[in-house]
């Protein structure tokens, strides 16, 4: 990746790129909806470092897990959290940022993601009882939350390409470690939040980007690149 100039924005676009993937086309594509052809980057998550990711303007943690690097993609998002770097974290980021919080706010040591550990006793993220594998379902955003807002709307139909979510029985002591559930399916299963006290933390289960696959940029996805410094077209 080559590095853009010091005045222009960096926004980061984090994991194991591999252009057969659909969000992964999807993310492509939505650049160039926004027509940045420039300011941008894209780290596998094995290259993921305190140093380069030190001149993110913004940090989107993609789908493709379980990630070469898992370690790589929790850095990605403690780095977000704590320095205030405008987030994105979409289906497996969005797990990610879930169980980066759980294992370094909560200090839960022994969290983990059911994809890489099946059998651990704490599983934060687990396998959903329904899997949502190239299917698309309503999602209903709370009412004021500020994911509505970026949404621009309270109910929306979304893409989605995963197996596994937000363990519930997790979620009123997540909500106490300051990340708020703002996104839920139709039967009140959680599919996406925001951290409060953060300018821009979001993350969602379903796959924004895909939308760009039809010609539509995402107002999740182009609030990340305005919320990064990225002067987006249209």
């Amino acid at each position: 990746m080559n590095p853009p100039a010091e005045t222009e924005p960096r926004l980061l676009v984090i994991g194991d790129r591999d252009d057969s993937i659909p969000a992964h086309a999807g993310i492509l594509r939505s650049f160039e909806l926004a027509g940045l052809d420039r300011g941008w980057g894209w780290l596998s998550s094995r290259e993921v470092t305190s140093e380069t990711l030190a001149n993110a303007t913004g940090i989107w943690l993609v789908p493709g897990s379980p990630y070469q690097s898992t370690e790589g993609a929790l850095l990605a998002c403690r780095w977000a959290r704590e320095r205030g770097v405008p987030f994105l974290g979409t289906c497996g980021g969005f797990q990610h940022a879930v169980l980066e919080l759980a294992v370094n706010v909560l200090e839960l040591s022994d969290a983990a993601h059911a994809e890489m550990n099946p059998e651990a006793a704490t599983q934060v993220i687990h396998l959903l009882a329904c899997g949502l594998v190239g299917v698309r379902a309503g999602v209903r955003f709370v009412p004021g939350s500020r994911l509505a807002a970026l949404a621009g709307t309270e109910e929306s139909e979304e893409g989605y390409q995963c197996r596994f979510g937000v363990n519930p029985e997790f979620r009123s002591v997540l909500e106490s470690a300051g990340f708020r559930f703002t996104a839920f399916d139709p039967q009140g299963e959680i599919r996406g939040g925001e951290l409060s006290g953060h300018p821009f933390y979001f993350g969602t289960l379903f796959q924004p980007e895909r939308a760009a696959l039809s010609g539509r940029l995402h107002p999740i996805v182009s609030g990340w690149m305005r919320a990064a410094g990225a002067s987006v077209s249209g």
